[in-house]
């Protein structure tokens, strides 16, 4: 039988994870349209309210249901605002290990919302989940997304060359795949000893490729 993950919320002290609703399409489409995130990820360009209402609606369900992963919405404890994503995907439950990645929105840069999300993430998977491994891969030049893998105590395993389709927008407007490498992060269960310190001084965003 097929493990999956709960439909769960995580709270921090300053933020709330939860699953994706209807309710989050515009904060969303606006999100996935920023420069950054668009550099980063694979999702269309542009993104349209349509592509979120499938994400939320279709893409995300399925993917828990059939045990791949999971997607949570980031928001503000007190405003309950979108201010980021969580994103579980490649589960492999034999192994008891998942690949995280993240996303945090231009309005919401600079809180250190992504560590303390993803820190509060691995907590959870290795606690009430027993997972024993949580992988992050960040393309070379995404320094910021590196940051936070560090800060949350991941171990940098290797340097997958080119193995990592990033985007560049040409003088035309026109997006444009350009390829680099990606770097490797793991965390197990002892890595998070003495990574619960200062999280609020960098964010960013891990590459996702597989979002539909």
């Amino acid at each position: 039988m097929t493990s999956t993950f709960p439909n769960i919320s995580i709270s921090t002290e300053r933020l709330v994870l939860r699953p994706l609703d209807e309710d989050d399409v515009p904060a969303l489409t606006a999100m996935m349209n920023d420069e950054q995130v668009a550099a980063w990820t694979h999702a269309p360009q542009p993104f349209t309210e349509a592509d979120a209402a499938t994400w939320i609606g279709d893409h995300a369900p399925a993917e828990r249901t059939a045990g791949r992963g999971l997607d949570l919405a980031v928001t503000e404890f007190l405003t309950q605002r979108l201010v980021g994503l969580i994103r579980l995907a490649k589960t492999n439950w034999h192994v008891r290990s998942t690949e995280l990645s993240y996303i945090v929105a231009p309005w919401a840069r600079g809180e250190g919302y992504a560590s303390e999300a993803a820190l509060a993430t691995a907590q959870w998977l290795f606690g009430d989940q027993k997972f024993e491994r949580i992988e992050l891969r960040t393309a070379a030049d995404n320094t910021a997304s590196q940051q936070v893998a560090q800060k949350i105590g991941c171990i940098s395993e290797g340097v997958l060359r080119g193995a990592c389709m990033a985007r560049a927008r040409a003088d035309d407007g026109v997006w444009t795949d350009v390829r680099t490498d990606f770097i490797v992060w793991s965390l197990l269960p002892e890595d998070l000893e003495g990574a619960t310190g200062q999280l609020t001084d960098v964010d960013g965003f891990t590459t996702f490729t597989d979002w539909n």
